[in-house]
């Protein structure tokens, strides 16, 4: 299958196969990209709590970078049932009394 040349790499449509939405896409890479981006800036002081990026890319971009975690799969995302969450509010709120 030939694909056209777009200005990103890896292209949106295989981006779009990891995830159910385009708003789970951007908020997952926006996470993600705070993370980096959170490492990068800590590696001066030393603290190493931060996961570096899980691939080795030649941008230095951090939401690049995400993108490039997203369509490998190194990067995945749990969304909990309405179910589920409430059962993890009750169990919070058990804790505080």
């Amino acid at each position: 299958m030939d694909r056209r040349p777009t200005m990103m790499d890896p292209p949106v449509e295989e981006l779009m196969a990891r995830v159910d939405s385009k708003f789970t896409l951007v908020s997952l890479a926006a996470m993600r990209g705070r993370q980096i981006n959170s490492y990068y800036n800590q590696l001066s002081e030393g603290l190493g709590t931060i996961v570096p990026p899980q691939v080795a890319s030649v941008s230095r971009k951090p939401l690049s970078i995400a993108m490039e975690e997203i369509a490998v799969g190194k990067i995945t995302y749990h969304r909990p049932a309405p179910g589920e969450l409430q059962a993890v509010e009750d169990e919070e709120e058990e804790a505080e009394q």
